[in-house]
């Protein structure tokens, strides 16, 4: 037997890693568990969000778009650049720096904080026992008071599209490509897919995104998500809705993709194909047999809303339990366990986690939408505002979009926020606030907010749900 522990956590994504470092923080003994090897052979830390999700994305995307705007937008700003080409090569280096430069980070915030680094396999094998395969695959056990599982998830990979090196790739190979596909299909329309191929997209490919189901955004308010796929549409994305992927071949640097629509069975060629469809809870193998927690069909751990699994002492948290697949869910649910742990009293809301898509305008909400809203007979009203009529949007050049208010029609409770726009992942955070502290929509339309911003948006749809917004042509009878 190893070293014990008070508190071991498997896995250090924006989960475990948050975890382990809350808990050393109030004073217990904690370790953390990682098997992900990087570039340079050695385990890095930071789990899918840093290493090939959501940090090196957003550095494409940011590049992506100022490529986007230089070569198209500046010169309405009076800004004259001549001819503007892209770097890719140098662009993937940016990303892999930043990427170097967080996961390096995250090892020393481990050291500042007393969290003890442990390299290899995790597995629980009993309520207070974990036992780690090292790299050179020898096993340890290690035995802890609290184990927290934050194993993080996978990409789905789907029978008709196997992946195949450098053709048929997943969302990490779709951040590694060292130049840009001609045609380029994209399998999924949701947050993932709509992220890369708009990065692919802004940089010259032909985009082709093949979404099986026939609503788009269907989570999403259907009044953003209707504008959002117009907009998106405009920029270049052919998006094609009811169309079932049900075959590919791969013939020499290209495949062939064979899908069915509307119209019956279709068949399309590309250089590149992504496939993201969803991601999947990677718990196989993470709970040796018999232990009693419990897994559901898709391999979920059943937990508590405090995250607590069903042997005691032993929680899990972020992808591989219920709710959205996000890291700042992930984060908040380490920050409760690890305070429960210590003996603290703590709460997580899962009604105020909000969702943002990085394509440009951004798609952000939080909160029911309005169809969720009827289709639990809760009587709401709306208020929107475009950002067509917004000052700052003007001057950034930035007017599409919208952001929406939905509000309990008896209560005036302000129930979602939903954005399309410039900085919507950033002003969310508004409506987050607001419904913490239980706002109504009276609320912020009484609240001062800067001007100009973009923010001011919200503020004209809080003031909007009563029809007294004073940049737009009111609609409603004043009250």
């Amino acid at each position: 037997m190893a070293d014990k522990f008070d508190v071991i956590v498997i896995g250090a994504g924006p989960g475990g890693y948050v975890a382990a470092i809350r808990a050393a923080q109030l004073g217990l003994k904690t370790a953390c568990v990682e098997k992900w090897i990087g570039k340079e052979g050695k385990v890095v830390h930071g789990g899918t969000c840093l290493n090939v999700g959501c940090i090196p994305s957003k550095a494409l995307l940011e590049a992506s778009h100022k490529y986007v705007e230089a070569k198209h937008e500046f010169d309405s700003l009076g800004i004259q650049t001549g001819d503007v080409s892209m770097d890719v090569a140098k662009m993937i280096g940016r990303k892999e720096q930043i990427v170097k430069n967080l996961t390096g980070g995250i090892s020393g915030l481990f050291k500042a904080n007393g969290v003890t680094a442990i390299d290899g396999t995790g597995k629980v094998v009993a309520k207070d026992k974990v036992e780690v395969t090292g790299l050179d695959g020898n096993a340890t056990t290690y035995e802890a008071s609290h184990i927290v599982i934050a194993a993080g998830s996978v990409p789905v990979e789907i029978p008709p599209t196997p992946m195949t090196d450098g053709i048929i790739v997943d969302s990490t190979g779709a951040l590694e490509f060292q130049e840009v596909p001609k045609r380029l299909g994209v399998i999924g329309a949701g947050v993932i897919g709509l992220e890369l191929g708009s990065v692919w997209n802004r940089l010259g490919s032909e985009v082709v995104v093949l979404e099986a189901l026939d609503a788009f955004l269907p989570m999403a308010d259907a009044a953003i998500a209707k504008e959002a796929q117009k907009l998106l549409k405009k920029q270049g994305l052919d998006i094609r809705l009811n169309a079932r992927v049900t075959g590919s071949e791969v013939k020499g640097n290209e495949v062939v993709v064979k899908y069915e629509d509307g119209e019956g069975a279709q068949e399309i060629t590309f250089d590149k194909l992504i496939v993201c469809v969803g991601r999947r809870p990677y718990t196989k193998g993470v709970v040796a047999d018999g232990l009693g927690i419990e897994l559901d069909q898709r391999g979920f751990i059943h937990v508590d809303d405090q995250c607590r699994t069903s042997v005691p002492g032993v929680y899990a948290i972020g992808d591989c339990v219920r709710g959205p697949m996000l890291a700042h869910k992930a984060s908040e649910e380490g920050v409760m366990v690890a305070d429960i742990i210590a003996g603290h009293k703590a709460q997580m809301n899962y009604d105020t986690i909000p969702s943002v898509i990085y394509t440009f305008p951004e798609v952000a909400w939080v909160g029911l939408s309005e169809q969720e809203a009827k289709a639990r007979g809760i009587k709401v009203k709306t208020g929107s505002f475009p950002f067509a009529a917004n000052g700052r949007a003007m001057a950034n050049n930035a007017t599409e979009g919208m952001a929406k208010i939905i509000a309990d029609e008896e209560t005036d409770r302000v129930l979602g926020l939903h954005i399309l726009g410039m900085g919507a992942g950033e002003m969310i955070a508004q409506g987050v606030i607001a419904m913490e502290f239980g706002s109504s929509a009276e609320d912020l339309a009484l609240t001062c907010f800067a001007h100009p911003t973009m923010s001011e948006a919200v503020h004209e749809a809080a003031l909007a749900v009563d029809g007294h917004a004073i940049h737009m042509a009111n609609r409603k009878k004043r009250k």
